[in-house]
């Protein structure tokens, strides 16, 4: 078997060495490169499991089935979060993709940046299209990372509300 490796397309990194983004990987040579760059968690949005990637078992597949050109729902957004912050305290890079790495990974990248980064949905929007042109595609994708930022804007408030004496 050739160990040889091909950067998959549309990918990039958005936060060096931690998450990264792309379009649907298909071939060994993609899950090599991606195994090789430091990702060790793959998530995929599509509907479907991606081609082959049974080819590199070190590589674990995170499934999280989004319709595409429409958006994550809030507990789809939470669970990838949860994936990408496990993977980054045991220093493992994570990458997600859908089938060409622009609405429903740029939505899911856009929301991680929006708790991470604590800025607002559009600072968020525009951060990605500025990393990885084209992405985030609907005005319902858009309006999925607003509302994750007043749902972390009101989770925040109630937390601190509750901690008053």
């Amino acid at each position: 078997m050739s160990q040889n490796s091909a950067r998959p397309e549309n990918f990039s990194w958005v936060v060096p060495g931690k998450l990264a983004g792309l379009a649907q990987p298909s071939a060994p040579e993609h899950y090599r490169f991606l195994l090789q760059s430091g990702v060790q968690h793959l998530v995929t949005l599509c509907e479907n499991k991606p081609p082959n990637y049974e080819c590199c078992p070190q590589l674990i597949l995170h499934h999280i089935p989004v319709v595409d050109f429409t958006p994550p729902s809030p507990a789809q957004t939470q669970s990838f979060i949860s994936t990408v912050e496990t993977a980054s305290s045991r220093g493992e890079g994570v990458a997600v993709h859908c089938m060409h790495g622009h609405g429903r990974t740029g939505t899911m990248l856009a929301c991680y940046l929006v708790k991470t980064r604590d800025i607002s949905g559009l600072q968020a929007i525009k951060e990605i299209r500025k990393l990885r042109p084209g992405s985030i595609e609907t005005r319902d994708q858009e309006q999925a990372v607003i509302n994750f930022q007043k749902y972390l804007h009101e989770t925040k408030v109630t937390r601190s509300q509750c901690l008053v004496p």
